[in-house]
């Protein structure tokens, strides 16, 4: 396998070290064997020039890359959970799909880097310091400074980064379009500019941000307290707040109506209702609705984004133009639904049947996702035999294999 894009001899970069392709196998070998309990040993790879070098989908979880840089680096599809990238430089670096899962990249520099579709829940971004080699001296001597993290200019689109630190965090101009931000502190960071559309940021904490001109069209700002923000030029509209007190009241009734449908779909009609919801919001439902049989049901513009709805059966139901964005539909059985103009990004689809549905001997509807938005959803192990997807976005989309 080769690692590097661009080999050179020897490091350019004052006080870290270049290794070659074959010294970096052997070590990278060693650490896959050791977190498979075979034997071999956990990098520890500090202040090292991985400049260049092709990494996509090695697995790196827990190794120690403190200082080091990654400058231009490809890492597309790496597994780094738990890696400690504390100080390195990540600039312009491609993590396309890469699993950073509570990495620490306390004071990281990764401007300008690509780390759309990544895996940074849990992440710790929040100022650092740094640790450097030495100017004259090298290593082991090194200087010590302070440094906030940085992702200026970055492209996060559709990234997870649920419950990451982000503290301090210099963000401006960083695309963050689509990506998930559930329960992440960005006290004091500066977001001035940056495109947050579609963006989910409920719980968020955004005191002392500075949120100047940012985009947040379509944005998910539940329990996102932006008074403690600064806000001016900030694009607001569209932006999607928390349910209102007559919403969260409506919802009680609308899961009765849901359930009396399932009763009815159960008896084959000889008990409950056929329920319509149209143009309903149900997010205060949760998971109420999860396993129902809502067979048929019509929800046309309905709103069910955020939703549990794993194991619901939804065949030749009417979800046209239904915001679904972010729920769960894992194993859910949706042959012959309609799903046209719907917007399922970051949907959960995963073992979901999406495939024709048979009425009878000579006579089949099949499942319409035409002009749905499928940004960023799992659909790995879905069933799509016979979908329409005319016109369907599925830009960053994780696809059945």
């Amino acid at each position: 396998m080769s690692f590097v894009v661009a080999q050179r001899e020897e490091s350019k970069l004052p006080g870290r070290r270049r290794l070659s392709e074959a010294e970096l196998s052997i070590l990278l070998d060693s650490h896959t064997r050791a977190l498979a309990g075979k034997g071999g040993k956990l990098a520890k790879l500090p202040f090292v020039d991985f400049s260049g070098f092709d990494l996509s989908g090695r697995h790196l979880s827990g190794a120690d890359f403190t200082g080091s840089v990654f400058d231009g680096a490809i890492l597309t599809g790496a597994r780094l959970d738990g890696a400690n990238l504390s100080g390195c430089d990540l600039r312009r670096a491609d993590l396309r799909g890469a699993d950073l899962r509570k990495a620490n990249l306390r004071g990281a520099n990764l401007s300008g880097a690509n780390l759309s579709g990544a895996d940074l829940a849990g992440v710790d971004l929040r100022p650092g310091v740094v640790a450097k080699p030495h100017p004259t001296k090298g290593l082991p001597a090194v200087v010590e400074e302070s440094r906030a993290g940085a992702v200026d200019g970055a492209n996060l689109g559709g990234a997870n980064l649920d419950g990451s630190r982000l503290d301090g965090l210099y963000a401006a101009g960083a695309d963050f379009s689509d990506a998930s931000l559930k329960g992440a502190v960005l006290y004091d960071s500066n977001l001035k500019g940056a495109n947050l559309s579609g963006a989910f940021l409920a719980r968020a904490e955004v005191s002392g941000a500075t949120l100047d001109d940012a985009q947040f069209r379509g944005a998910d700002l539940e329990g996102v307290m932006l008074a403690a923000a600064r806000t001016q030029g900030a694009r607001l509209e569209g932006a999607v707040e928390a349910p209102t007190r007559d919403v969260i009241a409506r919802a009680a009734k609308l899961v009765e109506m849901a359930r009396a449908h399932d009763a009815w779909v159960g008896s084959g009609g000889q008990a409950g209702a056929p329920a319509c919801l149209d143009g309903a919001d149900l997010r205060p439902a949760a998971d109420q609705l999860k396993g129902l049989k809502l067979t048929a049901i019509s929800a046309k513009g309905a709103c069910l984004a955020g939703l549990d709805l794993e194991g619901v059966q939804l065949q030749g139901a009417n979800l046209e133009g239904a915001d679904l964005r972010g729920a769960s539909l894992r194993s859910a059985d949706l042959r012959g639904v309609r799903l046209p103009g719907a917007d399922l990004t970051r949907a959960d689809l995963t073992g979901a049947v999406i495939s024709t549905l048979t009425l009878a001997a000579g006579r089949a509807t099949p499942a319409d996702l035409s002009g749905a938005r499928l940004r960023y959803a799992c659909l790995e192990g879905a069933r799509l035999a016979g979908a329409l997807l005319d016109g369907a976005d599925l830009r960053g989309a994780k696809l059945p294999r």
